[in-house]
């Protein structure tokens, strides 16, 4: 199973992308004896993922439907949530898209599209969950950024911009968090192999869903701000700083 989930704060661990794989594979380390709520569109066809975290030892799992860039939802729904399966101990932002590059340089209805959802529905969601869990006075919030967005690319400038975006306001949002009780982790990954990088040849130092979530699951346990999955990404990148714009600007996605 990898890293077990001793040391996270207690209540309803809740997943906002509720087919994400990298999520889930978190939410099958911290579901032993937890509810878990996953929150997706098309919530009624999540039988195969509810199954999932039933065999990791849940006690209970909850289905909500969730629409990211319906950012006016957000709040009612997640006063639902926590009306029905009470505090929540730990809230993984797992939702994202890639978008298409090409696409997006030539139409900026689809360059806002994807920075509606990477950042700007991300924003709203944190800012209102990070509100509940002060009241609340603990809890534990996990932020996915990319090394995408630590240095943009030429090669996936707006996915990498949306990234950046999220990078800078989770780590303002952790600093405005400290003192209150409340733990915001926010995870810069590299190259995931899975469905949202199918097709695409893998990087180097590529990881996995599963190795990802035991990086994630340490670094909740020890209440870290910031995780590097792998960890190897970090120096790699700090380097990065240095290489020359003219040679930067040439490199794939």
């Amino acid at each position: 199973m990898g890293v077990r989930a001793e040391g996270v704060d207690a209540g309803a661990i809740v997943l906002f992308g509720g087919r994400s794989e990298i999520g889930l594979e978190i939410v099958r380390r911290l579901a032993d004896g937890r509810v878990v709520v996953l929150a997706a569109r098309r919530s009624g066809d999540l039988e195969r993922e509810r199954a999932e975290v039933v065999r990791a030892g849940a006690t209970g799992v909850h289905c909500v439907e969730f629409d990211a860039d319906d950012m006016a939802s957000h709040e009612s729904m997640l006063e639902k949530i926590t009306a029905e399966h009470g505090r929540i101990g730990v809230a993984v932002l797992a939702f994202g898209v890639l978008g298409d590059q090409g696409r997006a340089e030539r139409e900026p209805e689809a360059a806002l599209a994807v920075l509606r959802t990477d950042f700007l529905a991300q924003v709203s969601l944190l800012t209102i969950l990070a509100n509940m869990l002060r009241a609340q006075g603990d809890g534990q919030l996990v932020v996915f950024g990319s090394v995408a967005g630590f240095r943009v690319r030429r090669a996936n400038y707006v996915y990498g911009s949306g990234k950046a975006g999220l990078d800078g306001f989770a780590t303002g949002l952790a600093d405005a968090l400290h003192g209150t009780g409340v733990h915001l982790l926010l995870v810069r990954a590299g190259f995931v192999i899975g469905r949202m990088t199918e097709g695409m040849d893998p990087a180097p130092f590529s990881v996995t869903p599963g190795r990802v979530a035991d990086t994630v699951v340490a670094a909740l346990r020890a209440r870290r701000p910031l995780a590097w999955a792998p960890p190897m990404m970090r120096p790699i990148y700090f380097a990065s700083r240095f290489v020359p714009r003219a040679i930067w600007r040439k490199l794939p996605r």
